[in-house]
């Protein structure tokens, strides 16, 4: 028996016939190298039409969809470091992409406003940052100071 929460979970399970349930026998199985030799663990209807856990190695669209997605963090992380590199903007936006963060979360982590790591953005701003500030940055990205004052040669 499902409790009310936990319906809208089952609604949102992915259809692959086009209908709200999907069968077990259809739940894809296309070996996906996303998922690193793990398995994910899908809800489908048996032939009673009750749900149960399958799991599944992948699934083609999903495949195309994140290494789509993974093209254009690659391709955001290598126009940050060609900015920070000619002196556009600072290591930090460097450093906040290349861990897949966005400013919003990067002022989450660190505890500071996202106006105040925009303007840190800025190379001649960032250069007279004091340490506290910096380990503040260097925790929420999980890096050292040493790192975090000096861009990578080459990503």
């Amino acid at each position: 028996m499902l409790c009310a929460g936990e319906w809208a979970f089952f609604y949102r399970v992915y259809a692959f016939d086009g209908g709200v349930n999907v069968d077990h026998t259809q739940v894809p199985q296309d070996n996906s190298h996303t998922y690193g030799g793990h398995k994910k663990l899908l809800y489908a209807t048996d032939a009673q039409g009750d749900y149960i856990g399958v799991t599944s190695s992948g699934w083609e669209a999903e495949t195309l969809a994140t290494d789509s997605a993974l093209e254009v963090l690659a391709q955001q992380q290598e126009l940050a470091w060609q900015r920070a590199r000619r002196g556009e903007t600072s290591p930090l936006e460097y450093y906040m992409v290349y861990r897949r963060m966005d400013l919003s979360l990067l002022a989450q982590t660190s505890g500071l406003f996202r106006w105040r790591i925009r303007r840190h953005f800025r190379p001649a701003i960032y250069a007279r940052l004091p340490e506290k500030i910096l380990q503040r940055y260097a925790e929420a990205l999980g890096i050292d100071i040493q790192a975090l004052k000096n861009l990578v040669q080459k990503p």
